[in-house]
């Protein structure tokens, strides 16, 4: 199970510690992102769900540098919601997202097409005290077991204690495995206004309904669902504590269809999602790989719009030095 108490890891009586970054690797079930001793994530990539929430790698809970939890896990409302997690609700006919498809002219249906991204293995896990990353490889296997598409994916954490921000940098590379084209959309796609959700998805905590959204250029809540920009931030305040925490995702320059629409909602519950499938069916022709980067900067207060804009000029700085310390190590491999 999860916990939204920080954990602190030491291994002995009197042992010190450890500085800095650290990873702490659950066998077969997590990956626990460690600074200073404290926990800032758990990445679970062997989920315990029932097939009805599409089982796929998650994380949560998501914490600051200063402990507050900035994630959801398994809301009652939609219980296939899992802190930040690569989802897909119309791949095809097969939904990675969880919960039913919407179907146009029937609105959501129940069907036996929840699919699942399954964890096959970890090709590399490096850490250090300024920088963690994470490569793996996961396939997307449908509900009647059918493999759709293998997954190369990656995760790299640094951290910026003197301002009070980590940022994570999430990339994802998916090949089409099953011999003919697969059109990727979402509720929109299929008549749904304004529901165009679909790709890598944050479910904020309860506290932050009627948080304040920020964007290039915009300020507000719900209205901006649908705005397209290389970058979104969220800033909600949290129970028991009054403080304040602000995330911003930041949509790399080299994405399709970059800047991308954002999926956002503050009124009802806090959740953002880059959405490169949000009003355009996007098609994978067989054996395509197509590829998404994006950084999401995690930051004690609230840093208003132009601290938001700070914390997304510092993640796209993130991306652009995960991208050549990718190039460096492809250039230095046999």
């Amino acid at each position: 199970m999860t916990t939204d108490t920080p954990a602190k890891f030491a291994t002995g009586e009197g042992e010190p510690v450890s500085r800095g970054l650290g990873l702490v690797h659950e066998e077969n079930r997590s990956l626990r992102l460690t600074h200073d001793g404290n926990e800032l994530v758990r990445y679970v990539y062997r989920p315990w769900d029932a097939q009805f929430e599409s089982p796929r790698p998650y994380f949560h809970p998501v914490r600051t540098l200063e402990g507050d939890t900035v994630s959801l896990y398994r809301p009652h409302d939609h219980v296939w919601h899992k802190g930040i997690a690569w989802s897909l609700p119309n791949v095809g006919s097969a939904n990675f997202w969880g919960g039913p498809t919407y179907l146009r002219d029937q609105g959501y249906v129940q069907l036996d097409n929840d699919g699942a991204t399954v964890h096959r293995t970890f090709d590399s896990i490096e850490a250090a005290p300024e920088t963690v990353s994470v490569t793996e490889r996961l396939e997307w296997v449908t509900q009647q077991g059918r493999t759709w598409f293998s997954e190369r994916r990656g995760w790299r954490a640094t951290v910026a204690p003197d301002h009070g921000v980590w940022t994570l940098v999430f990339t994802t590379s998916f090949t089409n495995l099953t011999g003919e084209p697969v059109p990727f959309g979402s509720p929109t796609t299929e008549g749904r206004p304004n529901a165009g959700y679909g790709g890598l998805f944050w479910r904020g905590p309860r506290s932050f309904s009627g948080g304040t959204v920020h964007a290039e250029g915009h300020e507000g809540g719900d209205e901006l669902m649908g705005t397209r920009s290389p970058w979104m931030g969220f800033t909600g305040r949290h129970d028991g504590t009054d403080r304040s925490s602000s995330l911003v995702f930041v949509d790399a320059p080299d994405n399709p269809g970059h800047p991308v629409k954002w999926f956002v909602r503050t009124g009802i519950f806090a959740c953002v999602c880059p959405a490169p499938f949000f009003d355009e069916v996007v098609t994978v022709e067989a054996g395509q790989t197509s590829s998404y980067r994006y950084a999401v900067v995690v930051a004690d207060g609230d840093r208003g719009a132009s601290g938001s804009k700070e914390l997304a000029d510092l993640g796209l700085r993130e991306l652009e030095r995960s991208a050549q310390d990718r190039a460096e190590g492809e250039g230095g491999s046999t």
